[in-house]
């Protein structure tokens, strides 16, 4: 338990320090016609990554029924997003609006906020649309679209069961104080990414 709390305690902060913001997230080549490409788009963004992965945390801590109903409001609704920007109907503020997701979530973990899991869902689906169509607005030339948005639903999924299980590990073996500096650093990623746009 120590040497997981001592791993944590550095290892955090050093992947927060050595992120940097990315708005382009260029690739050469992908023979599934888009499909790698949607599956590297969430990884390649800190926005997008820090935001996927918090949101599974924080359905970790909520515990219950937010476990299975967060994560996948997430999901859907940054696929509606994704359907608007594949048909061309735009949304203001893109990107302050997925820096401040970065934001909410590192504060809701830092807190510890507790809500029911429908309003914790309708909370990260409000930012998932805007995470949706921001990865469409990045939809690679001649890339088949269903290809594409397959992949970026798949990681999406993925980095929420990460987040998952890493707030279930948090959960178990480390402190509340660990758990309130991670969110808290979290959200100054969030400002960070916010002063930078």
């Amino acid at each position: 338990m120590i040497r997981i709390k001592h791993t944590l305690s550095w290892a955090v902060p050093l992947l927060l320090l050595a992120a940097s913001p990315v708005y382009a997230h260029p690739l050469h080549g992908d023979a599934a016609g888009g499909f790698v490409r949607g599956l590297l788009h969430p990884l390649l963004g800190i926005d997008h990554l820090l935001a996927m992965v918090a949101v599974g945390v924080w359905a970790a801590q909520l515990g219950g029924s937010a476990v299975w109903k967060v994560p996948p409001a997430f999901v859907i609704t940054m696929l509606i997003g994704a359907g608007a920007g594949l048909a061309g109907i735009g949304l203001p503020l893109i990107e302050p609006m997925i820096a401040a997701s970065v934001v909410v979530l590192g504060l809701v973990i830092a807190t510890q906020v507790r809500m029911s899991a429908w309003l914790a869902s309708l909370l990260v689906a409000v930012f998932a649309l805007f995470h949706g169509h921001a990865h469409m607005a990045e939809l690679p030339a001649g890339a088949l679209a269903l290809n594409y948005i397959v992949g970026f639903a798949l990681t999406t999924a993925t980095l929420h069961g990460a987040g998952i299980a890493m707030g279930y590990l948090l959960h178990r073996h480390a402190s509340n104080a660990l758990v309130r500096a991670g969110g808290i650093g979290l959200a100054g990623v969030g400002v960070w990414l916010l002063t930078g746009i």
